[in-house]
């Protein structure tokens, strides 16, 4: 539950944010290439944030800041763009985060 949870939030992110200027990982379950900006086709992207599954699904839910992330070493962001602040949290996804946290502490 919680592989599909990451990669459905994701998914939202980059629906709602389409783009390629940043790339956002939180592996091993998925990456995705969001925001507007210069897109990259090789390589290393101008803008990646990295972090792990719980961190990803309490950014997009609202139950952790931004700046409480990164702040705690809980996201790595480096680029351009790669600041979220004013992105996040996600509007709906709670009730499948919800869902996995709960399957996954089962």
């Amino acid at each position: 539950m919680l592989a599909p949870a990451v990669r459905h939030t994701l998914e939202l992110f980059a629906e709602e944010h389409p783009g390629g200027a940043v790339e956002l990982r939180v592996p091993p379950f998925a990456a995705v290439q969001a925001i507007p900006g210069t897109r990259h086709t090789r390589g290393t992207p101008p803008a990646v944030v990295e972090t792990d599954a719980g961190t990803w699904l309490a950014l997009v839910t609202g139950d952790l800041t931004w700046a409480d992330a990164v702040n705690g070493g809980r996201v790595r962001a480096s680029g351009e763009r790669s600041d979220l602040t004013e992105l996040l949290p996600l509007i709906g996804p709670r009730r499948t985060v919800r869902a996995a946290r709960d399957q996954e502490s089962r």
